[in-house]
């Protein structure tokens, strides 16, 4: 009985995610959560992260080498390319983690610059709206569903989502500016 409720829950927040505009404020991670110069120093230079669609998965890559391995969720319709607004499906190819946010649904989030040129020309010629706003984020914080919940589950409208400490990991290693690699 709880699957049909929180299958009729997604459906509801799907459909009404259309009836409200959410405004973004951008601003730095708090000073709790910025490293200091000598930890930064310390920390590997993440210079891309790579998200394997079939298998998963999100690889932070330093120099080439994968330094750390993660389990993700996708869209609801995770086969494919992202091909319009509302299609349910996670992108796939070259872009760029270019903001980030606190989020009162997702805990912390980072944008994912969809869609890229090629993306949107395709939109154009097919007649639809390419989307927007998708993110690599967390997990909601619910009494009802707890986190494990999701984590097995492809359940998002077409971001990356992954367990909030996974999430604040890749929060504190990876920089605005840092490319994403989304393979099928």
């Amino acid at each position: 009985m709880r699957w049909l409720l929180a299958l009729f829950c997604l459906c509801v927040t799907s459909v009404s995610q259309a009836a409200f505009t959410e405004t973004i404020i951008r601003k730095p991670a708090p000073a709790a959560q910025t490293p200091s110069p000598s930890q930064q120093a310390m920390q590997p230079l993440i210079d891309k992260v790579l998200v394997i669609k079939s298998e998963r998965r999100l690889q932070l890559i330093s120099r080439g080498e994968p330094l750390k391995t993660y389990r993700i969720s996708l869209g609801k319709q995770p086969k494919g390319a992202k091909e319009r607004e509302g299609d349910k499906k996670t992108p796939e190819g070259l872009y760029w983690l270019d903001w980030r946010k606190q989020s009162d649904r997702f805990n912390l989030a980072m944008h994912i610059n969809y869609p890229n040129i090629s993306d949107a020309a395709r939109a154009t010629r097919a007649g639809v709206n390419a989307g927007s706003m998708i993110m690599i984020h967390g997990t909601p914080i619910n009494d009802e569903y707890p986190e494990w919940y999701f984590h097995t589950l492809d359940w998002t409208d077409g971001c990356i989502a992954m367990r909030n400490r996974d999430m604040q990991e890749v929060w504190d290693l990876v920089r605005d500016g840092t490319l994403i690699e989304i393979r099928p």
